[in-house]
Parts: C-alpha cells; sequence; structure tokens
C-alpha cells in the first residue's frame, strides 16, 4: 500500500539544520513491527506515524519510533507533525488542536509561516517528576571522557529527571568541555542504563541563548542528537526544582546541535505559581524538507 509521508527539519527555520523528523501519513493498518522496521528504514532520529484520533475532537493520533523502540512521547516529533498538520490545515496564526501520544493529550498551537514552514508550540502533558538518584560524578565523567572536576556547574550536580522520557542531566562547567564530551561504547550502559544523557552549560554559542546542550542516546539508536524537546521539558523540573524562579513566566532558549553541524534552538517556557512548577510548553520552527511516498 501507498502511504504519503513527509520529512522536515525541526527547531530550526533552515533546510540541512536542526533535528531530522519523518512523518509517515495515513498510518492505519500498520502494526507496531511494521513501523519499527520503517523507522530503521527511515533512520532520522524518530519516525512519527500518524493515526485518525481515538477522540473525533482531536486532530490525530501518534506513535512515534526512534530506529531501535516506540516512545511514549517526543519534543521533536511533536513539534514537527504539529507544523506538518497545520500546513495541510493551511493554519491560520494561533490555530490549536490536540494530538493523541501514548503518554497522553498534547494540547498544540500552530502557525503556517510559508508554503513549507511554520512554528508550533505543545504543551506538555505531564510535569517533570525526579526519576532517582544519578550515578557518582566519578562514574559519569569516565562515561563521557571527562574528568569529575569538570562535572557541575553553580549548584548544578548531576540528577535524573523525566517528563515521559528519562533523562541523566549532567551539567558541566562551559563550551569546552561540553565540545570534549564523548559517549563510551564500553561503559555508557553500565552507568546511564537504556536512557538518554543530557549535558548541559550557560556558557553559550547564540547571544541571548540560556544554555548550550547535547544528548547521547546509544540505546535508542540515537549516537547524538541534534535536538532533544522531551529533556528540555524535563529540565524544567530541575530548573523549577532549585526554587530561584519567581511567580510567573519564565522563558528559556536552548541551543544544541552545534557540535554535529545541525544547529538547533528550543524555546522552553516555564510557569510557576506560589513557587511551583504549574505548566511547561516546547515551541520551534520547522521546515518541511522532502515529500514522496512508500510502500508499506
Amino acid at each position: 500500500m501507498r502511504r504519503s509521508f513527509a520529512t522536515l527539519d525541526v527547531f530550526s527555520e533552515r533546510r540541512f539544520s536542526g533535528n531530522p523528523l519523518a512523518v509517515v501519513l495515513d498510518a492505519g493498518g500498520l502494526d507496531a513491527e511494521a513501523m519499527q522496521a520503517i523507522a530503521r528504514e527511515f533512520n532520522h532520529p524518530e519516525t512519527v506515524f500518524v493515526f485518525s484520533p481515538a477522540n473525533p475532537a482531536h486532530r490525530a493520533r501518534l506513535r512515534i519510533f526512534t530506529p531501535a523502540r516506540e516512545l511514549p512521547f517526543a519534543g521533536h516529533p511533536t513539534v514537527g507533525t504539529a507544523v506538518l498538520l497545520g500546513l495541510r490545515d493551511a493554519a491560520a496564526p494561533g490555530c490549536e488542536f490536540v494530538l493523541e501520544e501514548e503518554i497522553g493529550s498534547v494540547p498544540c498551537r500552530a502557525e503556517a509561516k510559508g508554503p513549507a514552514e511554520g512554528f508550533a508550540r505543545f504543551t506538555i502533558p505531564r510535569l517533570p517528576e525526579p526519576a532517582g538518584a544519578a550515578a557518582e560524578a566519578g562514574r559519569i565523567a569516565a562515561a563521557l571522557g571527562l574528568r569529575a572536576a569538570e562535572i557541575g556547574f553553580d549548584d548544578f550536580r548531576p540528577s535524573r529527571w523525566s517528563a515521559g522520557n528519562p533523562f541523566t542531566f549532567v551539567p558541566v562547567a562551559g563550551l569546552g568541555t561540553i565540545g570534549r564530551c564523548r559517549s563510551d561504547p564500553g561503559g555508557f550502559s553500565d552507568v546511564f542504563g537504556l536512557e538518554g544523557v543530557y549535558i548541559f552549560c550557560r556558557e553559550t554559542v547564540g547571544p541571548g541563548n540560556a544554555f548550550h546542550a547535547r544528548m547521547f542516546a546509544p540505546a535508542l539508536g540515537i549516537a547524538e542528537d541534534p535536538a532533544t524537546g522531551s529533556a528540555a521539558a524535563a529540565l524544567a523540573g530541575l530548573l523549577a526544582g532549585r526554587g530561584a524562579l519567581d511567580d510567573g513566566m519564565h522563558a528559556f532558549v536552548i541551543e544544541q546541535g552545534y557540535e554535529m553541524s545541525r544547529p538547533s534552538l528550543i524555546e522552553l517556557e516555564i510557569e510557576i505559581a506560589s513557587g511551583k512548577l504549574t505548566s511547561v510548553s516546547i515551541g520551534g520552527s520547522a521546515v518541511v524538507v522532502t515529500e514522496g511516498t512508500l510502500e508499506a
């Protein structure tokens, strides 16, 4: 059966930067084995399969696969698919709809910026939560090719958080340190298991950006990810948990993918009320790169 698909570069306004995404439309009838095989064929960090929604008031139901396994939720697939569906719907500024993902219902707002590009923002369906203790700093450093003294800055220390997908968050001193990070194939899984590792620092390449980040997830078939929206969402829990944010809205721009020549910008917004995290949203641009059909 012929099925239409598109690929997009997400968290970027320019093609051949950002995070690549494949979106298979009209995915009805595909089982998990077939979807996993198609995701391996595309070999993008994630591939989205679009189904009719369970709730007719919603826009679509999504299933998300890396080359290695299915995810209940992911950021750049949500942004990219929202932009693509908004373009197909000729979305006016502020067009709103709900996407169903394995984690739950995801409210989105999409805006077309041209015939093949747009911007989308979504509110995460589950607030970030601590995901247990991180490994000892020396073991983390060794698995990333660093020294233990290079781990941590200000009052940030390694921790584990999840907003649907768990990550180990590793703060490092600056761009020089983060640029030397490598995932050690021999010791990585012993330290981090099957989850991704999100390394971040305050020093940035772009003026006005809040953090510079890298993410490794070899167990998911992703040696390094150019932009990781679900990790940025979970980072909100770490930022809010420090107690340093006043009540109100707080906006952060996170840059990622520069070491891969895939520069990406993720917009993170956090709302604090009565000293507690109450809402998190992720936004970014996306541009269509290819469109076609596949036999599946």
